[in-house]
């Protein structure tokens, strides 16, 4: 099964504004900078994946994601996070893919074994797997196969959506707890978490 991860991110520059009282512009920028990199590397580590499309309309973060192996969409300065994704997903599936994987670029303890994990579960189409957010309201990994079974809502309550557009859809909809997803950096008390856990970007 052909399967093509999509990755979206915001301008490195202006992205993680929520971090601005604990990082200064440029520390949020290398953080951003950081994050892609590491993202796209650990994606194109995993061979189930036949391709890593990264989506924004910064392109420093285009050219960014190209050194390390991705192919790239340039986003309209008009369009918004799901527009951006459906138009990363009508390029796909002109390659005739069977399934993607969203993933955005800010989770700091992804790892290559939860991505398999996430494709595994996946395997029996029409399927939809969601990876919630540590507080269950956000959805911080979507497999979806076939591409285009449901609309992409990412945003406030995107968990449930998701849920609920998978079951109107009459997917199987799996959805999997893995704690090194569950935390993505949006806020400064997601950077005092990863402190008191000893956990840092590796």
């Amino acid at each position: 099964m052909t399967l093509w991860a999509i990755v979206p991110i915001k301008p490195m520059r202006l992205g993680k504004s929520r971090l601005a009282t604990v990082l200064s512009e440029e520390e949020r920028a290398a953080l951003n900078r950081q994050l892609l990199a590491r993202t796209v590397e650990t994606l194109k580590s995993v061979p189930e994946l036949e391709q890593v499309l990264v989506v924004s309309r910064d392109t420093a973060a285009l050219a960014l994601a190209r050194k390390h192996g991705a192919r790239t969409v340039l986003e309209d300065d008009e369009s918004h996070l799901n527009m951006a994704l459906a138009r990363a997903t009508f390029v796909a599936r002109r390659f005739n893919t069977h399934g993607i994987l969203v993933l955005p670029a800010d989770l700091p303890l992804l790892r290559a074994e939860d991505v398999r994990a996430l494709l595994e579960a996946a395997r029996q189409p029409p399927a939809v797997v969601i990876v919630p957010d540590r507080k269950r309201e956000g959805t911080n990994a979507l497999v979806i196969t076939p591409p285009g079974l449901i609309s992409y809502h990412f945003g406030p309550g995107s968990f449930r959506r998701h849920c609920d557009l998978a079951r109107e859809a009459g997917a199987r909809l799996e959805v999997l707890e893995l704690p090194s997803l569950a935390i993505d950096l949006d806020w400064p008390e997601d950077l005092k978490l990863l402190e008191e856990q000893n956990l840092a970007l590796r």
